[in-house]
């Protein structure tokens, strides 16, 4: 694990500065090892808010929500084929003030429309509809449905999401599959494996993710991608997510390529 070092560029440097330093940290990334699945856990949102005086969280969500489409354009460039954007946990469903929760459904619902109305991005909700709005179900499965045809970057939007109800979900599946097939109790244990259960989650089909990225300081998973996160490497950045620029990204995919994967070793 490895958080953000607190000696580099620690505020904004617009202009001919700031270029070069990103100039040197793209000269300093390995091209051939940028990760091909980057998943953010989206943190920062609420305390960018109250720095700023502001009542409602979703002053805060708003200019995340912002910034989404921006952090999807560099993982673009940089060679990303897969990005998975923690955005609302099944926990926060119940744990939320109703007013930020209808102001995050609102929110999440057009920030789906807005990513599926680019031609290249494909759009896909990993997590489960119960207790989402009618509204942002909608927009999820639409964006999923008008973009599902494309070959560009993968956008997972992690909505409702639990990864500890995404396993007991994949488990569910497979013992349902099994009675239906007329199998017992007996052989079931012979089915329940590491390949059957990944063949079952949310985001079957595609790799796991290679490195994971949290904003806000923070350095916990919050119950994200806890199966498809065993191997994967963490970074973790200082900066509230309205705040992340492009160095912050471009200083994890250095830190990245530079590592050794163990892989479980």
């Amino acid at each position: 694990m490895h958080s953000d070092p607190a000696s580099e560029l620690e505020t904004p440097r617009p202009g001919l500065l700031y270029r070069l330093y990103q100039r040197r940290l793209r000269r300093e990334i390995d091209a051939a090892r940028v990760p091909h699945h980057i998943a953010v856990i989206v943190d920062g949102n609420r305390r960018w808010a109250k720095q700023r005086l502001q009542e409602r969280a979703a002053y805060g969500h708003r200019a995340g929500a912002r910034k989404i489409p921006e952090f999807l354009s560099w993982c673009e460039d940089a060679g990303v084929e897969v990005v998975t954007l923690y955005l609302l946990s099944a926990d926060n469903l119940g744990a939320r003030d109703r007013q930020e929760l209808e102001d995050l459904f609102g929110i999440i619902g057009e920030l789906a429309r807005e990513l599926a109305e680019k031609p290249r991005w494909r759009v896909k909700h990993v997590g489960a509809c119960h207790g989402l709005s009618e509204g942002l179900a909608d927009a999820l499965a639409a964006a999923e449905e008008r973009s599902a045809e494309r070959s560009g970057l993968h956008i997972n939007l992690a909505v409702g999401y639990g990864g500890r109800s995404e396993i007991a979900a994949a488990v569910h599946a497979i013992i349902e599959e099994h009675q239906e097939a007329g199998g017992s109790i007996d052989t079931l244990a012979d089915h329940l494996t590491p390949e059957s259960i990944g063949e079952h989650l949310w985001t079957r089909g595609q790799p796991d993710p290679d490195l994971v990225i949290r904003t806000s300081g923070e350095q916990r998973l919050s119950d994200f991608m806890i199966w498809q996160s065993a191997h994967s490497e963490f970074y973790f950045v200082e900066a509230l997510y309205p705040d992340l620029r492009e160095v912050d990204f471009l200083r994890a995919l250095r830190d990245y390529s530079t590592r050794q994967r163990r892989l479980g070793g």
